[in-house]
């Protein structure tokens, strides 16, 4: 069960890191002039590639975490709560994905503002969710 963890740990990490960045290519894509084509389309496939990349990660840091869960038997509100945080991350994941494709289809009407208060939200998720699973408060 410990490799179990550690690629759990790995595959977490990997995926917060695409969560982190691609709204921060929202930022930028929401930035570019209406004449820099070429700097927008550069960006959209970083944040495509991105997109495509870090799914699979997210799933499998979900997958080892139930194996984790349904393996160890860990049970209280802390994993419940730490639960409901994963369900609202993959929501989040969720809504950059149509975001990006709004992004694709010259359809973006948020604020370069906007994204980066919207890319604050898995930084706050990260907290809790380290919280609970070291602390276990109740």
């Amino acid at each position: 069960m410990l490799w179990v963890k550690a690629f759990h740990i790995v595959f977490v990490v990997s995926w917060f890191a695409g969560l982190f960045y691609l709204p921060r290519i929202f930022v930028n894509l929401a930035m570019v002039p209406a004449e820099s084509a070429a700097e927008r389309e550069r960006l959209l496939l970083m944040a495509r590639k991105l997109y495509r990349f870090v799914t699979p990660i997210g799933l499998l840091a979900t997958a080892l975490g139930l194996w984790l869960w349904f393996g160890f038997g860990f049970h209280g509100g802390w994993l419940h709560a730490k639960t409901a945080l994963v369900v609202g991350l993959w929501a989040y994941h969720g809504f950059c994905g149509g975001q990006l494709r709004r992004f694709v289809a010259g359809n973006n009407r948020r604020s370069h503002t906007w994204f980066r208060v919207f890319n604050e939200i898995p930084v706050l998720a990260l907290i809790a969710i380290v919280i609970l699973a070291v602390v276990k408060p109740f």
